[in-house]
């Protein structure tokens, strides 16, 4: 495997690299994939690292986006629990410094999906708003000091700063009972009129380009934790020599992360030229992440095929790995995004938009049929 995605057998602090890094970058990455193999799951130490770094890494779109998706996959590569603490963060860290806003001392989420029943409500009061009701998937509510919360206006869905040690902020126990990132509870909140200052007005969250790229951000993790995996199967070879299927696996895995490499770098250096934008920003995030989910769930089912059950059965840190990236991957919504994602080129290509997917460089020719 190359140097991008591979790593000395037994070793899961390599850095991954996504796009073009500077060598004082490289260093950093180094750093912070040890650091994320040295908290090992631990959520406490996870939260410690993000409050360290969320201040020093780059927002996407400021011409080291590369940089800091390779800092998010080099930490998910070294443990996914970690990764999963300090994207949100991260991306919170971005949101705020897109609405003009300090996000001061503390760790940060972002609780922006939509759950059953009855959504979360905010009624102004005055210059802020109160916010009533249960959130819904809302990771480490209870350990977490501040939030960004979405939160019904009417009929306008609009982002909120919350700070959780609000006495009238209650995580719910007892409903997370995944197998998978075991330590990150997303389980529900229940807000009874909690303090909530606004960030941007209603509909911003979701329009923003910063959306679209936070996105491709999680791709960046989830990417991240594919190579975490594929790493086990490379340790294997230097105990026992890879016969044809082995090697079969190994260069099918190898090829697809490269692949997914390349797609993220390339994503990286369109935000950071401002060609990602809009409805495009939207449109390459749902490549990208149909791309690189593609690719995860190939790479864990090769791993399996080639390893057979051992490693998930007596390699903790593995087993741990592949449970955590199979809970991790359905933020992506597997065919019912693929199906938005076709609907969308379909429309953009119809609509004559160069650089679609379907083929070449541009849209088909009139009276082709793009599918």
């Amino acid at each position: 495997m190359t140097h991008d995605h591979a790593t000395d057998p037994g070793s899961g602090a390599r850095p991954v690299e996504v796009g073009t890094v500077t060598s004082e970058q490289r260093h950093q990455l180094t750093t912070l994939s040890e650091q994320a193999q040295a908290a090992g799951g631990d959520v406490h130490a996870a939260l410690g690292l993000a409050r360290d770094v969320g201040g020093r890494l780059p927002h996407p779109g400021n011409g080291s986006t590369a940089f800091l998706w390779s800092a998010l996959a080099s930490v998910a590569a070294g443990d996914l629990t970690v990764a999963r603490v300090l994207e949100p963060h991260l991306d919170a860290h971005a949101i705020l410094g897109q609405a003009g806003a300090d996000p001061g001392d503390g760790t940060w989420g972002v609780f922006a999906a939509e759950g059953p029943g009855e959504p979360l409500r905010a009624t102004p009061t005055g210059s802020s708003y109160v916010l009533d009701g249960r959130k819904h998937w809302c990771s480490l509510g209870g350990e977490l000091d501040h939030a960004l919360i979405s939160a019904w206006v009417g009929r306008e869905r609009q982002l909120f700063a919350v700070d959780l040690d609000h006495p009238d902020v209650t995580a719910v126990a007892g409903t997370w009972v995944a197998r998978g990132l075991t330590a990150v509870d997303s389980g529900p909140l229940d807000l009874d009129g909690v303090d909530a200052r606004a960030v941007g007005e209603p509909g911003w969250y979701l329009e923003r380009p910063g959306f679209a790229w936070g996105a491709i951000g999680v791709a960046a993790v989830w990417f991240g934790g594919a190579v975490g995996v594929a790493r086990r199967m490379v340790a294997a070879s230097s105990t026992r020599e890879p016969d044809q299927v082995a090697l079969m696996h190994l260069g099918a895995v190898d090829a697809q992360l490269h692949a997914a490499r390349m797609v993220l770098a390339g994503a990286a250096a369109d935000v950071d030229a401002g060609r990602a934008d809009g409805e495009t920003g939207a449109l390459l995030a749902a490549r990208v992440r149909s791309v690189v989910t593609t690719t995860c769930e190939d790479v864990m089912v090769r791993v399996g095929h080639a390893l057979g059950p051992a490693p998930l059965t007596s390699d903790a840190a593995h087993a741990a790995r592949v449970a955590d990236l199979t809970v991790y991957l359905r933020q992506h919504h597997a065919e019912r995004d693929e199906a938005a994602l076709g609907r969308a080129a379909l429309s953009g290509w119809l609509g004559d938009q160069p650089g679609g997917g379907l083929g070449g460089d541009g849209p088909a020719q009139a009276g082709q049929d793009p599918a």
